[in-house]
């Protein structure tokens, strides 16, 4: 049996499972975690029936600190050997700064940025010893933006910091056959507005800015396969992240209210 495996996280909905049924398309065996047990086992006998590939699954909480270990041994005692690492775990929290418990902090910075190094670096050596692997950052396309002053005051600067840590990778080893790939897509229809209580502000977005989860998913794993190091979906977002860049963030916030209205409100 071929022991080469792609483990994606946050793997049970939206932009993680479309990335894992991508995968699995093109031949590669899967590794599938994210907290919901019932939904990864599900989605596992799933994948093999469709593409004829091997699948496991390991329920985890990434906001537990021991929840990298956890999936790490998971591989390790099996002998999955992991070639590609897709980061995709996330979610945002529907309140503002001063109003959440710094624990639920804690736990947000855990799942879209401290698991992120963890796992990578769990992983690594085993691609340094091959001399080749894939590492993919599911960011967004908010890690350009100003950060809101609203919802998620944190969610904009967490993902600007897996950008930062994604170039990190990539000066480091790619010379060494390892590439990383940061992933930002703009506004996508997935379960991840409801179920991080933002739901009527996504409605708020008009519907030429949104898009659909298996595009990106598609699009994400090409730029993967070619190491690409940053990979913006669409026309319009890859000129929203160019504005971000070059303009001054008064008028990069003038702009995205008048076109989506809450995020700095």
């Amino acid at each position: 049996m071929n022991k080469s495996y792609a483990l994606v996280t946050g793997a049970t909905a939206g932009i993680g499972l479309d990335i894992a049924k991508e995968l699995a398309k093109k031949g590669h065996n899967i590794i599938l975690t994210a907290r919901r047990e019932d939904r990864l086992k599900d989605i596992s006998a799933q994948l093999i029936e469709d593409f004829d590939i091997h699948c496991d699954y390991v329920a985890a909480d990434l906001s537990d600190i021991n929840a990298p270990e956890t999936i790490y041994r998971f591989c390790s005692d099996r002998q999955y050997s992991v070639e590609i690492l897709v980061n995709n775990a996330g979610y945002s929290i529907n309140k503002k700064f001063h109003e959440t418990p710094e624990d639920e902090e804690e736990k947000f910075l855990r799942v879209l940025g401290i698991s992120v190094i963890s796992l990578t670096k769990k992983f690594i050596p085993s691609m340094l010893e091959k001399q080749s692997g894939k590492i993919m950052i599911v960011s967004s396309l908010a890690s350009f933006a100003p950060p809101s002053s609203g919802w998620g005051a944190l969610y904009g600067p967490v993902k600007t910091f897996v950008n930062r840590f994604g170039d990190a990778i990539n000066i480091n080893y790619r010379s060494k056959g390892i590439t990383s790939t940061n992933v930002c897509p703009g506004f996508t229809v997935t379960e991840f507005h409801t179920a991080s209580g933002m739901q009527d502000a996504m409605d708020k977005v008009p519907a030429f800015m949104k898009k659909d989860s298996q595009s990106v998913a598609v699009g994400a794993v090409n730029a993967l396969m070619q190491g690409k190091s940053v990979w913006v979906p669409g026309l319009l977002n890859k000129l929203l992240a160019f504005i971000c860049n070059v303009l001054p963030a008064s008028l990069v916030i003038r702009m995205s209210s008048n076109l989506a209205g809450g995020r700095y409100e």
